[in-house]
Order: C-alpha cells, then sequence, then structure tokens
C-alpha cells in the first residue's frame, strides 16, 4: 500500500507550478547550500492567484543554515517553525510571501502520529508543491515525511470520523476538528448555504483523498484485504479510547502552540508585530491596534496583549 500512497504524493509533486512560484523559490534557495527543499501550499496552490501571500516551508539541514548563529536559531530550535515575511520581483510583478523554516529532521518529527502538535501533518497531508529541491536524497527525505504526514491524518480521520462511510466523510470529519483546535473564526462549520472550511478542502481534491485513504489505512492495519464503498476502519475500542484521550490534549494545546508562534514572529522578522495582530484579527475576529511603543517593543508587549487576548476569550 505504501506504493498507492507514494503514487499519489508522486502526482501532487510534479504539478505544475506558475514560473513565479518556482522562480521566488530558486530565490529563496539562492545561495544557500543548507537548502534541502522549498514546499509550497495554501490556497495560492489551488487557485493560481499570486497577488494574495504566498505560502512557503524552507526546509534546511541545520538551522543554522539560515539563521545563523543568533536569537533567531535558538527560538526556532525551541518552537518550530520561524516565520519571515519576503519580497521578490518577477518581471513587473511584486510578490509576497509567508515563509517557514525547519529543518528537515523537524519536519518529519513533525509529521508523524505521535506529534503533540497537529499543525504540520494536518497541512501537509494536503496537496502541496516542491518548486525546489537539492537533490534526490533530499527529495527522498521530504517524500517519505509527507508519506508521514498522510498516514498520521488517516489515523486520525479514523479515529474522528464516521463508523462507516465513504472516504470523504472521514477528511471532512478530520479537518473540522484540526480547524477547531486553531485560532479560525469560521470553527470549520458549515454556515448557511455556504461550505464550510474542511468540506472546501476535500472537495478541491476529492479524487486524491478518496484515492488515499484506504491505502493508508491498510499499511496502518486498520482494514482488512479489500476496500469496500463504504469504509469502515478496524480499531479497538480501547485503542480509540486512548486516542481520543490523546486527541484532548492535542486540541488543548493547539492554540497556546499557535499563539505563542505568533508572540514569537513578532521579533523574527520586520513587520511581525503588525503580522501578529493582522493575524488574530484574520482567524479570530478580533482586531488589536498596536501602540507605536508595541510595534517597537513587541516582545514586552507580548505579556500584555496576551492577557488582553484571553480576556477577549481567544485562547477558549
Amino acid at each position: 500500500m505504501t506504493d498507492a500512497v507514494d503514487a499519489c504524493l508522486a502526482a501532487d509533486l510534479i504539478r505544475p507550478l506558475p514560473p513565479e512560484v518556482s522562480g521566488f523559490a530558486g530565490h529563496l534557495a539562492a545561495g544557500r547550500p543548507g537548502v534541502a527543499g522549498v514546499l509550497f501550499y495554501g490556497s495560492a496552490l489551488w487557485t493560481g492567484r499570486l497577488d494574495g501571500l504566498l505560502d512557503y516551508y524552507v526546509l534546511v539541514d541545520r538551522l543554522e543554515d539560515w539563521h545563523g548563529r543568533g536569537l533567531a536559531a535558538l527560538a526556532n530550535r525551541l518552537l518550530p517553525p520561524n516565520v519571515e515575511y519576503h519580497e521578490w520581483t518577477a518581471g513587473d510583478r511584486r510578490l509576497r510571501a509567508k515563509v517557514a523554516i525547519m529543518t528537515l529532521d523537524q519536519f518529519a518529527q513533525a509529521t508523524g502520529i505521535g506529534a503533540l502538535d497537529t499543525t504540520i501533518w494536518a497541512r501537509f497531508c494536503q496537496p502541496v508543491g516542491l518548486p525546489f529541491v537539492r537533490d534526490a536524497g533530499a527529495r527522498a527525505a521530504i517524500v517519505a515525511a509527507l508519506h508521514r504526514a498522510v498516514l498520521s491524518a488517516a489515523f486520525w480521520a479514523a479515529i474522528h470520523g464516521p463508523d462507516d462511510g465513504p472516504p470523504q466523510a472521514y477528511w471532512v470529519a478530520l479537518f473540522a476538528r484540526t480547524y477547531a483546535a486553531e485560532l479560525r473564526v469560521d470553527r470549520a462549520r458549515e454556515q448557511g448555504d455556504r461550505p464550510s472550511r474542511a468540506s472546501q478542502i476535500v472537495a478541491a481534491a476529492a479524487p486524491r483523498y478518496a484515492a488515499l485513504l484506504w491505502p493508508a489505512w491498510a499499511e496502518l492495519g486498520l482494514v482488512g484485504a479489500v476496500p469496500e464503498p463504504h469504509l469502515q476502519p478496524e480499531i479497538g475500542s480501547g485503542r480509540r479510547r486512548v486516542a481520543r484521550v490523546g486527541w484532548a490534549l492535542r486540541h488543548l494545546l493547539a492554540k497556546p502552540l499557535n499563539v505563542a508562534r505568533l508572540v514569537k514572529a513578532a521579533f523574527t522578522f520586520d513587520g511581525g508585530a503588525d503580522y501578529l495582530a493582522w493575524k488574530i484579527a484574520r482567524h479570530t475576529g478580533v482586531t488589536m491596534t498596536l501602540t507605536p511603543w508595541q510595534r517597537r517593543h513587541p516582545i514586552l508587549a507580548a505579556p500584555a496583549l496576551l492577557w488582553r487576548l484571553w480576556r477577549l476569550g481567544v485562547f477558549r
């Protein structure tokens, strides 16, 4: 079943990308031999629109290969990834990107089923592009990590999905849970006739998700030898109870981890305080007006801002 999962991932990675996307990735890696690969993901991958904020993950051999030996490397070691804002000009077009940086080893660990932070495997079980990769060895390591992300997502989809049903029902249930754990306004709910974010994600690549679930479960030992139109994972009641306790811990940690990363972002790149305020407003609806002092001293301002967010219910 490994071959079936890898075939889906290979189809993702050979998807044509706009030349501007590949050019930006090459720019990020230029002159940095420690960059193993650059992943491209997010809404721009689905829509092809380049007028918003593009999303890249830069995977490096060592954090010092990107940050040097300063505070940024230490912060990334303690709470990966670091996030930076970059701009690049392609012809007469100015592109803007949010760039996350991790080591390849950190990325591989974060894609595992046992990871307490759900954000990496939940993000990278979805379609992703690979506009830059250093060599065949780096490519194999990245594909192996993406494979782990799919297995992790498939396991948690089995825990959160129905007793039996079509593949999309399990994926929608999974993404509804992961989105509910993050700092998001919609909480992945249906709003009238508007589909939830979880439903939109699955619908955007429905055949891919349908093709991935059963082989991933088979690799995990959660199904028998023959897939049925309606799937039913084979998970004992004891294992399911343990997994649900484990998910409760992940849910409890998710918002504090996300907020901690946002606060860290306030001092890991220029304009970080404003990025923090924009991100919180976008995902929670809470608008924060920063003073000039808070912009100049984001670390000193952070405790008061966190207390204000707590009182507004952002963490709950």
